[in-house]
């Protein structure tokens, strides 16, 4: 199956009312299925692993804004420093100074966002509300150790489930904790990423400015 144009125009129109932005997740997909979506002037696509994603950057339009949203490793941050638009899963201090480490060599600024852990399942990565607390306190949103990344949110994935007021309970976290630090007044944060294919409703409802959504444009990943 490829690109579901319908689809995307009813989610664009639904996510346009509320000024919420889309992240088309295109993992696994073909530059075939991404370019359908990128002619109807969606710009914005989100992948998981780095040698994938390095291999579309190179095949596809370069005006696209390549959103990395899978755990990243350190040494792995060099492949795709050169043009990534957003990370959506900084996870660590070590992850953050390697990041800041590559743009600099690359003469850019990248805009990152903190993965905070949100869902009970173990198998998810984030930070703690205690680390996220430790990384904004030094000062790495306004550049006083970075000055080659810029800390622009707050990413989470929620729980795996069908339980809708679990999934409310998750997010509406996360939003707190958002909330919490963009009314601090030092932090400039401005991304909420939360949502996808199967939650993105219950994630715009609790506050979510950007979602990232696979299935429902694409077709379930074989």
């Amino acid at each position: 199956m490829g690109a579901n144009t319908q689809a995307f125009d009813r989610i664009k129109e639904e996510l346009g009312e509320k000024n919420v932005s889309l992240v088309a997740v295109s993992k696994t997909k073909s530059n075939e299925d991404i370019l359908a979506l990128y002619q109807l002037g969606q710009k914005d696509f989100g992948e998981n692993y780095v040698q994938e994603l390095t291999g579309k950057y190179n095949g596809l339009p370069k005006d696209i804004n390549w959103h990395f949203i899978g755990h990243l490793q350190s040494n792995k941050v060099k492949l795709i420093a050169p043009f990534v638009h957003l990370i959506h899963s900084v996870d660590s201090p070590k992850l953050l100074a390697a990041i800041d480490k590559e743009a600099k060599k690359n003469n850019r600024v990248i805009n990152c966002l903190l993965q905070v852990h949100i869902a009970e399942e173990e198998t998810k990565f984030g930070l703690n509300k205690d680390e996220l607390a430790e990384i904004l306190a030094q000062g790495s949103v306004t550049g006083k150790d970075y000055h080659h990344t810029n800390v622009v949110g707050l990413m989470g994935m929620a729980s795996f489930t069908k339980d809708e007021v679990k999934l409310q309970k998750e997010f509406a976290f996360l939003k707190s904790l958002f909330d919490k630090y963009v009314n601090g007044g030092e932090n400039k944060l401005s991304v909420l990423s939360m949502g996808m294919s199967s939650d993105y409703k219950i994630a715009m409802d609790e506050g979510s400015n950007m979602v990232r959504i696979g299935s429902l444009l694409f077709g379930e990943r074989n």
